[in-house]
């Protein structure tokens, strides 16, 4: 059996149902192995869109993505999604080709040191030393990355261990769901109990349900924390949707409010970082609690009153149990709480009523995302691809169920969107995804929605143009003056509805407000991957991009 043929066994045994790749000389050996364990090749036309494919795959369906690369430029090309996986905490595998052991450091095609470049972002790096050990290595990888949070994964395997064949017992080949351990760890039973003491004594508690509620597929368990305790409930990345929105539980624009004036903060599943001003936009005053798969995330950037590392449904689970049969004479005087902060979630309702409503032309972009949220149906998925667009929808937008919002995550990188819809739509055929991008964002990507037409994989698209990347610009204006803010960030005004029906799928220009349902509507029913082209005023920016640091 050759080691190409060992690897896609070991794929299969991780339940790998699709790798995302282009084609390669140094990998074909692989290609011939999933044929022959029925796992799909999808072929793509940037290897940073297989990569973040397999990064998209992995957050959908909870098992691991897995991206096929060539060697040198072919694994180069990966790195920005494997970066963006591991800053994501999502679990993939990268596999790369590499010269012929025989040509080791004589200069052999695109041999370069891929282990040595991918160690830093991954949570392990490692070359394939024998065709024996090709399934064996292959299943060490995905071990690694579901140690602790998870994360991605890279195998550098030459073209001479691919090729070569070894007789079949003498290669490891690890059986489905017996190389691997359960990757479920409950919290320190005595911080689950002081947890449980504190919900039910604090009488401004908030808590933050993040990314990693939704990889450890912990909603269910936050959601009877919550109603349960009468606790109300902020998301943020992929943990967007884990109430439904009506939820009297379910808040969203007066998070600042609320960490200000909270007595208690459980913050779950997202670290201290720049998204969180490092700690620093939490009360001095509060009780903070951080609970996080990570033991080296606690406590990092800021200092907490109280931190549980393990799953994050399995410890919310644990904390509601513990408050069993106890008089929570706390839930019933929480009520001023919750109608405080609702009361503050409507104030800000009411000061973007009327952008979101506006009639202007070119349209603001606060209308268009009202538009796409009223969309949105209860099996939509909404991913976001962009800048300052982007911002926009994440103040706006609100998926109607758990798992069904997809954004980079904290590395924040552009070029997402493409990718991201290929895997959505692969691994879940029977839900509709919608995406919405800035037109730089979907600049970076954009040539392989001739793969998603060559798949038959439809979506619906939306392009926010303002023919700039403005998140950006506004930076330099402010920085520079009007005289310099556009050096470098203005793009041209670019057509992509006729783009879109260039390679075959569905596309339509939108410059009136009130044609952007409509529009939407019939991309729907075009059954074809498509583009909306919405041009959006470039003088208008999101609250968040005037806000960022970085500008002050």
């Amino acid at each position: 059996m050759s080691g190409g043929h060992l690897v896609a066994k070991a794929l299969k045994a991780e339940g790998v149902e699709v790798i995302y790749t282009l084609c390669g000389g140094h990998i074909i050996d692989i290609y011939d192995g999933c044929v022959d364990e029925g796992i799909d090749v999808i072929d793509v036309r940037h290897e940073q869109v297989a990569a973040h494919a397999a990064d998209a795959y992995a957050r959908i369906t909870g098992k691991p993505g897995c991206a096929v690369v060539t060697a040198g430029p072919g694994t180069t090309d990966a790195v920005t999604g494997v970066a963006n996986a591991f800053r994501a905490e999502s679990p993939m595998l990268l596999i790369g080709g590499q010269g012929a052991h025989t040509q080791h450091k004589m200069g052999s095609l695109q041999d370069l040191p891929h282990v040595d470049m991918m160690a830093p972002i991954t949570k392990f790096a490692a070359t394939v030393p024998d065709t024996a050990r090709a399934a064996d290595m292959v299943s060490m990888a995905f071990r690694e990355c579901f140690h602790g949070a998870p994360g991605p994964s890279f195998l550098e395997i030459p073209r001479d261990v691919l090729d070569a064949k070894v007789p079949r017992e003498k290669a490891r080949v690890p059986k489905a769901g017996q190389y691997r351990a359960s990757t479920r760890s409950g919290g320190d039973p005595d911080a689950v109990e002081k947890l449980a003491d504190l919900l039910m004594h604090a009488e401004k508690p908030a808590i933050l349900l993040g990314s990693q509620v939704w990889t450890t597929r912990g909603t269910d368990a936050a959601v009877k924390l919550v109603r349960t305790l009468n606790v109300p409930a902020y998301m943020n990345g992929a943990g967007r949707g884990t109430l439904p929105p009506g939820d009297p539980h379910h808040f969203q624009l007066s998070r600042r409010y609320a960490f200000a004036n909270a007595d208690l903060i459980v913050i779950v599943g997202t670290p201290f970082d720049f998204r969180m001003g490092y700690g620093k936009r939490l009360s001095p005053d509060a009780t903070v609690v951080q609970i996080d798969l990570d033991y080296r995330t606690v406590g990092k950037n800021r200092d907490v009153d109280l931190g549980i590392v393990g799953d994050a449904g399995l410890v919310l689970k644990q904390v509601t149990e513990a408050t069993s049969g106890r008089v929570n004479g706390g839930a019933v005087k929480r009520k001023a709480w919750l109608d405080e902060l609702r009361a503050a979630e409507q104030t800000a309702i009411g000061k973007r009523l009327p952008q979101l409503r506006s009639d202007a032309v070119p349209i603001h972009p606060y209308r268009l995302v009202s538009e796409i949220n009223d969309f949105l149906t209860e099996d939509s998925i909404f991913i976001g691809d962009g800048g300052d667009i982007v911002t926009f929808s994440g103040q706006v937008v609100q998926p109607k169920s758990p798992g069904h919002w997809m954004d980079p995550g904290p590395l924040g990188t552009l070029g997402v969107g493409v990718p991201f819809v290929m895997a959505a739509k692969k691994a879940r055929p029977d839900k509709e995804v919608v995406a919405l991008f800035g037109d730089g964002a979907f600049s970076l990507t954009g040539w392989d929605f001739d793969t998603l037409v060559r798949f038959d994989l439809p979506f619906v698209g939306i392009v926010g143009n303002n023919s700039s990347m403005n998140q950006i610009r506004y930076g330099q204006r402010a920085k520079y003056g009007d005289a310099r803010e556009r050096v470098g960030n203005t793009l041209g005004d670019v057509p992509y509805d006729q783009f879109a029906r260039m390679l075959g799928g569905y596309g339509e220009e939108v410059r009136d407000p009130a044609d952007i349902g409509p529009a939407l509507r019939r991309a729907r029913e075009s059954g074809k991957p498509s583009l909306i082209n919405v041009w959006v005023d470039p003088d208008a920016y999101a609250p968040g991009t005037m806000n960022q640091t970085m500008y002050k």
